[in-house]
């Protein structure tokens, strides 16, 4: 083999060494460049993560809140109605900071199994409180609203309802398994 021969192949390694080898400090990249972005997307988020239906979103209360505030949206609210339910459930949203947060630990130490007696209790007072003053909170939006759109709101809840009952009947219907004879 001439040296010219041995001198083009030994270019030609290093050059494809080189692109390898930036291809793949690329590739980590985006690795770490994904786990940023997941990382900021958790900060904006307050540094909380859901932990399913029962978890910590609040479950049932939490989700009737948000279905709320989802609802009034759908009906014709005045300027001043929106300023007085946005002021309602900032304010709500502030008094009971706190309580959620000592019911987000309690939940993290019930789930993992390591809850004490006095702890648990105190997981359902908070819950109770909690409840309390969800459905004050509600009370006070729905006496903002004129009757026709408490019918209105009404209305929506039951659509609400009917489409996740469908959504659960289907999803059963799904996951059961059909039987076969033998």
């Amino acid at each position: 083999m001439s040296f010219k021969r041995k001198f083009i192949s030994v270019v030609t390694l290093a050059l494809t060494t080189v692109a390898f080898t930036t291809f793949v400090v690329a590739q980590d990249t985006n690795k770490q460049d994904d786990s940023m972005q997941q990382q900021k997307k958790f900060e904006r988020r307050g540094g909380k993560r859901g932990f399913g239906r029962k978890g910590m979103r609040g479950g049932k209360h939490d989700g009737d809140d948000r279905m709320l505030m989802r609802s009034l949206g759908q009906l014709n609210l005045l300027d001043a109605q929106k300023e007085q339910t946005r002021g309602i459930f900032e304010n709500f949203k502030t008094s009971t900071e706190t309580r959620r947060e000592e019911m987000r630990g309690l939940a993290m130490k019930k789930r993992d199994g390591i809850i004490t007696t006095e702890e648990s209790a105190r997981f359902k007072e908070i819950r109770t409180q909690l409840k309390t003053s969800g459905e004050q909170m509600r009370n006070s939006v729905l006496a903002i609203l004129t009757a026709e759109q408490r019918t209105q709101l009404d209305q929506i809840k039951e659509e609400m309802n009917k489409k996740r009952m469908e959504r659960r009947q289907n999803r059963q219907n799904q996951q059961s398994p059909t039987v076969q004879d033998n």
